[in-house]
């Protein structure tokens, strides 16, 4: 069995790790950033120090995508290899094309001729449907559904359970709700919300509360 570290010791990066056993891979330990040396779970946390002299593939199992973004790109420039981890349940089209550093969870979709950047999470039964375009360092959430030609722009989240229609764009760095039905292409930077999908407007300053 290969060897794979996992920088990320936080709940996605369990998940991550159990992918990672099931798909056949040799959990060497994981890194983190907030974090000492000691155990986790079943597996050992590791010093930073063996980035110097490891050749061994990383998997960055961070869900926040700006901070996912920002460790990948270190680590690549550092020379690294970013490692893809798929769960065997999952379906992958042969048709499809997936980025360096994607994860896809258990029973998720990808299907014919979606292509996923660096870095993307296809999360436990997210399905990602035909045609579709997923920018790197976005993250679908559990049973979010990308539907046919639709595209996600860079470190985006759909939240669980959310749909996006087919043909629809969701411009970069956007939030969609959980459950949320998203009918129209929503630009970038926006959080939106509910059936269809509204944008949230932002939260009153202290000053316009009292004037």
């Amino acid at each position: 069995m290969a060897e794979l570290l996992i920088y990320g010791a936080g709940g996605h990066g369990w998940v991550v790790a159990e992918s990672a056993q099931a798909a056949g891979w040799q959990i060497r330990g994981f890194l983190d950033d907030s974090l000492s040396t000691g155990p986790i779970g079943p597996w050992d946390l590791l010093d930073k120090s063996i980035l110097e002299k490891s050749a061994l593939p990383i998997h960055v199992a961070i869900g926040h995508n700006a901070a996912r973004r920002l460790v990948s790109e270190r680590l690549l420039k550092a020379g690294k290899t970013l490692a893809t981890v798929i769960h065997p349940s999952a379906w992958i089209s042969p048709t499809s094309v997936l980025g360096d550093g994607v994860y896809v969870g258990p029973q998720a979709s990808v299907n014919a001729q979606a292509r996923l950047g660096r870095g993307v999470i296809v999360n436990t039964a997210a399905v990602v449907e035909h045609h579709t375009i997923i920018s790197p360092f976005a993250h679908l959430g559990p049973g979010s559904i990308l539907t046919g030609q639709a595209e996600v722009r860079e470190e985006t989240l759909l939240g669980a359970g959310c749909v996006v229609l087919p043909k629809v764009r969701v411009g970069a760095r956007v939030t969609v709700a959980a459950g949320a039905v998203v009918l129209r292409d929503v630009p970038a930077d926006q959080t939106v919300m509910g059936v269809p999908a509204k944008p949230v407007p932002p939260k009153p300053s202290t000053y316009s509360r009292l004037a």
